[in-house]
């Protein structure tokens, strides 16, 4: 059973994605504001939030940023009205891990909500396995089947970020900002070379692909 913070300013929606979690096996607890949201992680740890964007006084946008900042671990999901492309990249450099779009269907709002919490799962063991790759971020290694495959660690940290949250598409500024720190003066475009190389490095290993998302950055799908 996770914990989850449900921030929705509608209180008939925030009430029926709260009783619907809970009637799956989740323990929801929802607030109408994000000040709500704060005093409430204040007191309590949670395992997952699930946000509104357009809520009075202080934003999605600001929030998840503001937890990220907090909680770099803690995954966040979108649930909005808005599906302009500009809001969904908006999102993604605000640091949240998923995005939907209303009105829902509540079962795949919780096959999101357990795929996100099983991959912060694989992220706080620091082993991700993959048919027979096995990455390893205690001793910065990668296998597969018997093979070592040499790695940078940026290229180690880049690639367990990606195969860490399949499908969630990262800004090239997100991981520029993330494995090249925030101040750094390295352009976009080293972010592209990284790529390149990990591409080549797994060119023969057909269980993932590196997906370029036109207009915003880079994918992990699996096969």
């Amino acid at each position: 059973m996770a914990n989850i913070l449900v921030v929705e300013d509608d209180p008939q929606f925030n009430q029926i994605v709260c009783i619907y979690l809970n009637n799956h096996g989740q323990s929801a607890q929802g607030v109408l504001s994000v000040q709500d949201a704060y005093d409430k992680m204040y007191n309590q740890l949670f395992d997952l939030i699930i946000s509104d964007i357009m809520m009075p006084n202080i934003d999605g946008f600001e929030f998840a940023k503001n937890v990220r900042e907090i909680n770099p671990g803690i995954p966040i999901l979108f649930v909005t009205a808005r599906d302009d492309i500009q809001s969904k990249r908006r999102g993604y450099e605000s640091g949240i891990d998923d995005y939907m779009v209303k009105p829902i269907d509540m079962e795949e709002l919780l096959m999101r909500v357990t795929a996100l919490l099983k991959r912060a799962n694989i992220a706080n063991d620091r082993q991700l396995s993959i048919n027979n790759l096995v990455m390893n971020a205690d001793s910065m290694s990668v296998v597969i089947g018997q093979q070592d495959i040499p790695m940078t660690v940026r290229e180690f940290n880049i690639l367990f970020k990606l195969l860490s949250y399949p499908n969630k598409t990262f800004s090239r500024s997100q991981l520029l900002d993330e494995f090249w720190g925030i101040d750094s003066t390295t352009s976009l475009r080293a972010v592209d070379v990284y790529i390149t190389k990990i591409r080549t490095k797994f060119a023969t290993f057909d269980a993932f692909k590196i997906v370029t998302v036109h207009g915003l950055g880079y994918k992990v799908v699996l096969k």
